[in-house]
């Protein structure tokens, strides 16, 4: 199975939040974990602003950048072309998404179209997961 992580459940793997357990679970029992490459930029924001809000010690944001920068090449990274940002356009229309939850979409999808398998979306967005469900991607049990 591939499981496709959106920033917010990305985010999860690093800063201890409420269903941390469970994405860090989900990610133990995929074959392949992928996500956007502007996932990157969005996840290093979060942390910025809760170090910013005192959410950890300097020596804590230090440790956590460090880990997710060496994590960050061990993920599959779906890049952003024109045709994804056109899709996820689209996708951003029918849904009534907003502009990185709709790139996030898109990723996914242009991942199972490309691989042909099963992918598992993983988000904590209410409005993207049935976007993500309708679209036909798996969810996490």
């Amino acid at each position: 199975m591939i499981l496709y992580l959106d920033t917010s459940s990305l985010v999860k793997l690093y800063v201890e939040e409420e269903e941390s357990l469970k994405v860090a679970d989900l990610v133990r029992s995929s074959k392949v974990t992928g996500t956007s490459l502007v996932a990157y930029a969005e996840a290093r924001a979060a942390f910025a602003r809760r170090f910013r809000e005192n959410a950890f010690t300097p020596r804590e944001y230090k440790r956590l950048t460090s880990s997710f920068n060496e994590d960050w090449d061990n993920y599959l990274i779906v890049r952003v072309t024109k045709e994804l940002v056109r899709q996820a356009g689209d996708l951003a229309e029918k849904h009534e998404l907003r502009g990185f939850d709709a790139i996030h979409l898109s990723s996914a999808v242009t991942l199972r179209e490309e691989l042909s398998t099963r992918i598992i979306f993983s988000c904590f967005d209410e409005k993207l997961q049935i976007a993500s469900h309708v679209e036909e991607l798996d969810q996490p049990e």
